[in-house]
């Protein structure tokens, strides 16, 4: 055999074992994140005396083409969730880390209604948003704690309309009452009728949610507040705007869940958005000062 066959055959045996670290790099970089995450949830769990149990929807990469996947809050969750509950023992209360932009009301609900229905003491931690859906469920919990940055959301319901968008309920029939019912087609006074059934049925969740702790007058307050289209969607609701309501809201977040957060990365693109310089690691020097 000559040095250049040789030299071909190590070239060949080099591409396939490249082409193999390549191909199985992403699982084990996901394996020691989920690895790293749940020493974390561990050492909360230690530490605060609660079963932690997390939602946590961010854009992902998958594979090795890297695709994003955007996530919501969809049965799948609610299946795991309910699980991760049922299992927890009646005398332990529960830690549930939320990050979410919302989702299907069908598995909000379950959520929420079964963690109302553990016996043990709730905390919902909210370290960045938990929109719709996941707001949904923040208010099952007998304690919310939030960073002081950290948002919540309104609860009108979103009905699917014509070329696949979506139409908040109040509108819908705002729209319907300005312009009368008479001056609409069939399909929008159909439209009309099942944004009154939805908004009905939340405002219903949400003051069966609430009543326990609050009385029924406050819970028709904040549910009146949350669902009938005071505020758009997406509009963020905050700490002090959440305790104006009448809810009890904390921002005592464990340092731990920040920590925790960082284990579940974004979607990364060529450039990074947001830089920094770490501190207080990095040493800053004043104007005029030397380095020696």
């Amino acid at each position: 055999m000559s040095g250049a066959e040789i030299f071909n055959g190590l070239l060949g045996y080099l591409f396939w074992i490249l082409l193999l670290v390549v191909m199985i790099q992403p699982w084990l970089s996901i394996r020691s994140l989920q690895h790293a995450r749940l020493r974390i949830m561990e050492l909360i769990e230690r530490k605060y005396g609660h079963r932690v149990i997390t939602m946590i929807h961010r854009q992902e990469k998958m594979g090795f083409l890297g695709f994003p996947v955007y996530r919501y809050i969809d049965i799948e969750d609610s299946e795991a969730v309910i699980r991760a509950i049922r299992s927890t023992p009646a005398n332990m209360p529960i830690m549930l880390v939320l990050h979410t932009p919302g989702g299907l009301v069908l598995a909000a609900s379950q959520i929420a209604r079964a963690l109302k229905s553990h016996p043990a003491e709730k905390v919902v931690v909210v370290p960045h948003y938990a929109m719709s859906g996941g707001t949904l469920i923040a208010l099952t919990a007998d304690k919310i704690i939030m960073d002081q940055n950290a948002v919540l959301g309104p609860l009108d319901p979103q009905l699917g309309g014509p070329g696949g968008s979506y139409l908040p309920a109040p509108s819908i029939l705002k729209a319907v009452e300005v312009k009368g019912r008479d001056k609409v087609d069939d399909e929008t006074l159909i439209l009309a009728d099942v944004a009154e059934k939805s908004m009905k049925q939340v405002k219903e969740l949400v003051i069966d949610l609430l009543k326990d702790k609050l009385g029924e007058d406050a819970a028709s307050r904040i549910a009146d507040r949350l669902v009938s289209g005071y505020y758009t969607h997406d509009y963020p609701l905050t700490v002090d705007q959440l305790r104006d309501m009448g809810l009890s809201v904390s921002t005592d977040v464990p340092p731990e869940v920040y920590e925790l957060m960082n284990l579940y990365p974004q979607a990364r693109t060529n450039r990074p958005g947001i830089e920094y310089l770490p501190y207080p690691v990095t040493p800053r020097f004043t104007q005029g000062e030397r380095r020696e």
